[in-house]
């Protein structure tokens, strides 16, 4: 009777966890399994968290969101994503301070289509909290052109502009896998200047997360996650500035199977986020 009570227990958890319907799953950087709380743990230690996205992905809206809420009653907090340009922090301050609101916001910064779904829950966050929000990304333009001209475009603006950028000369390291990978995807249509322009970003995203660096605090970024996927991009240039900076990566997979990723997955980031590839769009 004993081993037949078990069997029946056995068989409900199974039939109970086949029907248990799972949009994510957290994996380590060696493909193993874990959990939202260990992750909040570990980031509760760092002083930079780069949170990679995929733009359009529900749930990792969704999941940034929830993990800028915990950690915000663990630590003091610093926000930042590249979805807003560097030139338009003075109009992201006021919206900030109440002096603009959502609409002014709208017409005189250039925000993305999807920011009123994706980015402006974390804004409001931060306005509520009365937290920094930092504009970390390089100004459109000029990532445009540095894929025309290379870095040496840069040199050619104003001082207020080179003040939306980081500082000249950029480093740069072409063998990098990430833009090497780049080059190759590019194909025929590669040019040696659109890494150099992806690097701009990364570089200038990197910047200002140091430059707004506050003692005790966690900055928490948000990037599409090529940006700091491999523990390069954004990650490579901090490292570079800061070596003994404690950073916790998060990467963003999408697919099928949540219960294993591929070993090409493995040390993708500190964190890989697995989401369901059926996930609702955002846009």
């Amino acid at each position: 009777m004993k081993k037949v009570t078990l069997f029946i227990t056995f068989l409900i958890g199974f039939v109970l966890s086949a029907q248990d319907k799972k949009a994510y799953q957290l994996f380590d950087k060696k493909g193993k399994k874990t959990t939202y709380a260990k992750l909040l743990k570990d980031t509760e230690k760092a002083q930079v968290v780069l949170f990679g996205e995929y733009h359009n992905n529900s749930v990792v809206h969704w999941l940034q969101l929830e993990l800028t809420k915990d950690l915000a009653e663990k630590k003091p907090l610093v926000l930042g994503a590249e979805m807003i340009e560097s030139d338009n922090q003075k109009q992201l301050n006021q919206y900030l301070n109440g002096e603009i609101n959502q609409k002014q916001l709208d017409t005189t910064a250039r925000l993305w289509p999807n920011f009123k779904t994706d980015y402006k829950p974390l804004v409001d966050f931060a306005k509520a909290k009365k937290l920094p929000f930092i504009a970390t990304n390089i100004p459109r333009r000029y990532a445009s052109m540095v894929s025309k001209k290379g870095f040496e475009a840069l040199e050619t603006l104003t001082a207020e502009e080179k003040s939306w950028i980081a500082p000249l000369p950029m480093a740069y390291d072409e063998n990098l896998p990430g833009y090497v990978n780049m080059m190759k995807m590019m194909g025929d249509h590669a040019s040696p200047n659109m890494p150099k322009a992806q690097a701009s970003k990364d570089a200038t995203m990197a910047y200002f997360i140091q430059k707004n660096l506050k003692p005790d605090s966690i900055f928490i970024h948000y990037n599409g996650t090529y940006h700091s996927d491999n523990f390069e991009g954004i990650y490579w240039y901090l490292k570079n500035a800061l070596p003994n900076l404690p950073i916790i990566t998060i990467a963003t997979i999408e697919q099928k199977d949540l219960e294993k990723i591929m070993p090409e997955e493995y040390n993708k980031a500190d964190y890989i986020l697995v989401i369901d590839e059926d996930v609702t769009k955002t846009h």
